[in-house]
């Protein structure tokens, strides 16, 4: 038994020109239908015709080329104009009439060029057929073939206006499409700068520090696996980054949460950074993205601190609240150790936007010889 829901897409899934075609055959039948059969458009209201053998010719000519009205709407416009003038002065006056328009709307909608020229063309042998109908003894008047223009007229703007909705939505698609790609390589930018530039930070100060270890080979060794462990997380954090550039990656992205807090701070710690970690309140099942973006906040601030404060002490504070997170990193006067990567400050101005798009609010100031990161980030934000 056929699903009648899917009869639509088995329809969709013929070639156009088979679709097209359908609508010129019913036309066809309409036309050859007795009660239809003089019941057509009479333009001119000359005395009808009986069918005879050239009427079917007329038939096939107004109503065939609507299968390639898509394809070749110039094409198919001709040949039904031909058609119509000869079903209207031979006075057939047939269902088969109704092509004219349905090609005109046809040829305003698909048209890519010359559509101006075709309209004043189309226009322009309008005028003919009137003449000729009219000396073939036509009661009409001016107004009335003025109507039957005037509703021409109204499906070629039609067509047009199908065409513009029709732009205007692929315009609004290409928008989008470049607006999610912007957003996209946005994230992942962030997601590079905030993996890259905390273990590389880490793994060069702690390369530096290793200099002045010489004369103690047990710290020594501590520090080289210490280079050697975050060069490993580095490796793999950025593996499974660059797997989302993959088109056929389909595993969701691993994101951080407060939950690491602590192998961060001991990480940093390694690196030789005196860090102090202090949490307060339970930490909320689902904090979402809020989560994420704290972590993110601590990660870069002690990034910073590494770079510009190394062996200065830094204060890490988490305030789980019921409907926000607080986050605030305190970090000592400037320290002078030989490694301070210069930095680019795109990391606050990164961290500053992802709190703004949760609606919080995040502030990195100097402050009492220091320097002081706080953010407030709603919990429970949508990713």
């Amino acid at each position: 038994m056929i699903d009648l829901r899917r009869v639509p897409d088995l329809w969709r899934r013929f070639d156009v020109t088979v679709r097209d075609a359908s609508l010129g055959l019913v036309l066809v039948f309409a036309s050859l239908l007795p009660p239809l059969r003089s019941n057509g458009t009479q333009l001119g209201d000359l005395p009808t015709r009986p069918m005879d053998a050239l009427a079917f010719a007329v038939i096939a000519l107004e109503c065939a080329p609507l299968a390639v009205r898509r394809k070749w709407p110039l094409v198919c416009l001709a040949l039904v104009s031909l058609g119509f003038a000869a079903d209207q002065l031979l006075g057939y006056h047939t269902a088969a009439g109704t092509a004219l328009p349905i090609a005109l709307l046809s040829a305003a909608a698909h048209l890519a060029r010359y559509r101006r020229t075709t309209m004043v063309v189309a226009s322009a042998a309008y005028v003919p057929l009137v003449v000729a109908l009219d000396r073939q003894g036509s009661t009409e008047g001016v107004a009335d073939y003025a109507t039957f223009y005037l509703a021409l007229a109204l499906a070629w703007g039609i067509g047009a206006w199908l065409r513009l909705s029709r732009a205007a939505e692929a315009e609004r698609r290409r928008h989008v499409a470049e607006t999610t790609l912007t957003t996209e390589r946005t994230r992942v930018a962030r997601e590079l700068h905030d993996v890259v530039t905390h273990h590389v930070t880490a793994m060069v100060v702690q390369a530096e520090a290793a200099r002045y270890l010489t004369t103690s080979p047990e710290r020594l060794d501590q520090t080289l696996t210490a280079i050697t462990d975050t060069g490993r997380q580095a490796v793999t954090d950025l593996r499974q980054l660059l797997g989302l550039l993959n088109p056929d990656h389909s595993a969701e992205p691993r994101t951080p949460s407060l939950g690491e807090l602590t192998a961060l701070v001991e990480q940093t710690r390694r690196a030789g950074q005196p860090v102090e970690l202090t949490e307060e309140g339970e930490p909320m099942a689902a904090a979402g993205s809020a989560g994420v973006t704290a972590y993110r906040v601590v990660q870069e601030a002690l990034t910073n601190a590494l770079k510009h404060a190394y062996g200065n002490h830094t204060s890490v504070h988490v305030r789980h609240g019921e409907r926000e997170i607080i986050v605030e990193i305190r970090t000592d006067g400037p320290g002078t150790h030989p490694a301070s990567p210069g930095g680019s400050g795109r990391g606050l101005a990164g961290l500053r936007e992802r709190v703004t798009m949760l609606g919080g609010e995040f502030s990195a100031v100097r402050r009492d010889g220091g320097f002081v990161v706080r953010a407030c980030i709603p919990a429970g934000s949508p990713s």
